[in-house]
């Protein structure tokens, strides 16, 4: 990042039915890169109560704080074995294996555009 001070913001795309997309997006200024990192809170509600300044009651809250990276980053930056170890680690096919599928899938669609 280029300005310490520049937050990314994750958004999400209304639907035409009033929800949400599923895949947010971040709108990234001209200036700016997209994070290599991304630090994002879990919050739970442990189902307790404590009073606020006033005695009224307010949920208790967990905080977990998780990090998220770039794959694409890691693709660029680590050994292909390790990056395909990371890859298993979060429930993917390593990367040639995955790419084959994915070949596979793009030849059956331009078979079925050319019928």
């Amino acid at each position: 990042m280029k300005n310490k001070n520049w937050v990314p913001e994750i958004l999400y795309e209304e639907t035409e039915a009033g929800g949400s997309s599923s895949l947010p997006f971040i709108m990234v200024p001209e200036e700016e890169e997209m994070p290599k990192l991304l630090y994002i809170w879990e919050s739970n509600n442990t189902g307790k109560y404590e009073p606020n300044d006033v005695g009224d009651p307010v949920p208790v809250y967990e905080w977990d704080l998780h990090q998220y990276a770039d794959m694409l980053f890691l693709k660029k930056h680590l050994e292909p074995d390790i990056y395909d170890k990371v890859r298993l680690a979060l429930g993917l096919e390593k990367l040639a294996e995955a790419v084959k599928k994915g070949s596979a899938n793009t030849e059956r669609v331009r078979n079925n555009l050319e019928v």
